[in-house]
């Protein structure tokens, strides 16, 4: 039995395609969700490069034994409020703790660039990723129906008050 080699890096050329790809190929697979969701993605991805600042934007690329198999990304929103963005996982790779590991790391660089909050959108659909963010210490705030990907799409607010200390 041989040991995953997992390895978070910062995005390098392609990698940014590549989770506007993987998104919208998964999730029309598994959501039967339509190209605007890419489009949101590919528009997410477009506003961080945009707008990236060092000191309050981060993204990082994971490879499970040196292929890319995920992502996240921390947005500034205001002065002390950030976004968690984009958290994914591909199929094959979910089972090795990456998706909270990929939470974790943004929540710390979060804290060190002095947020006091971070808040991000997701869907009841996402049942792996609505665990890791009630394990670390999410609340959902707002929920609501709405004409999104296709069809009827609800919509989660949830926030993280990062001066609990939790």
């Amino acid at each position: 039995m041989t040991t995953a080699t997992v390895k978070f890096r910062d995005p390098s050329p392609g990698d940014l395609g590549w989770v506007v790809h993987r998104h919208g190929v998964l999730y029309a697979q598994e959501y039967g969700w339509n190209l605007e969701f890419e489009a949101l993605v590919a528009t997410v991805i477009g506003d961080f490069v945009k707008k990236f600042d060092a000191a309050y934007d981060r993204a990082w690329i994971v490879e499970l034994d040196a292929k890319v198999v995920g992502s996240v990304f921390i947005t500034r929103v205001a002065e002390r409020s950030a976004k968690l963005r984009l958290l994914y996982v591909e199929p094959e790779a979910r089972g090795h703790g990456i998706g909270r590991k990929l939470v974790d790391s943004a929540l710390k660089f979060a804290r060190s660039a002095g947020y006091e909050e971070v808040v991000l959108w997701t869907n009841p659909l996402l049942t792996s990723a609505r665990k890791i963010y009630e394990a670390s210490g999410f609340v959902m705030m707002e929920e609501r129906t709405e004409q999104a990907f296709g069809g009827d799409f609800v919509s989660q607010t949830w926030k993280k008050d990062l001066r609990l200390g939790n």
